[in-house]
């Protein structure tokens, strides 16, 4: 039994979190500002240095969404305070990433490079064969960084392809050949 929920959510000094109507939350830092709206059933109290949350019951829905919940609010409050990165690697021989403004050209086995733009909120850096996206919400960092791997993903026979720093990709072995003709 999980009890992220129950946990209280830290506020740093440089962070601002303001409680709104409905459940919309603010959270201003240096950073930047993240804004999102909670699900009613879950009350958000500020005390001091810390937010607690509280669920009205313990039927699954309620304790499933008080832990959520806890975790987005904590997601944004270490976003808009230190920032989140997720590095990818590329692997494979003439595979090739340069950036161009806030553009990543990919050269990776296609007959033609692949561009992606960073959305807003997104910054992309290159060093060698490494992609570092980096930006304050958790979430779209993820799913940049995901959308990146999905271009050329690493292949089980050779490990060519696109793989997050340190990810292990699983092998296979080849053809066995034509054995007793």
């Amino acid at each position: 039994m999980s009890r992220v929920g129950r946990s209280p959510v830290a506020i740093s000094n440089n962070v601002q979190v303001s409680i709104n109507d409905g459940n919309h939350i603010v959270v201003k830092g240096p950073k930047g500002t993240l804004e999102r709206f909670f699900p009613e059933a879950i009350r958000f109290s500020q005390e001091g240095d810390q937010i607690l949350l509280s669920r009205p019951s313990d039927v699954a829905e309620h304790r499933s969404l008080h832990g959520l919940c806890r975790a987005l609010l904590n997601n944004m409050v270490l976003g808009v305070s230190e920032g989140f990165a997720r590095t990818l690697e590329l692997q494979g021989v003439g595979y090739r990433v340069q950036l161009q403004g806030t553009t990543l050209q990919l050269n990776v086995g296609f007959s033609h490079p692949v561009t992606v733009t960073a959305p807003d909120g997104i910054t992309f850096e290159v060093d060698g064969s490494q992609i570092t996206v980096s930006g304050i919400d958790k979430e779209q960092v993820g799913q940049v960084a995901s959308d990146i791997r999905k271009i050329r993903p690493p292949e089980p026979y050779k490990g060519k392809g696109i793989r997050y720093l340190g990810e292990y990709v699983r092998r296979k072995a080849g053809k066995a050949g034509k054995v007793g003709m």
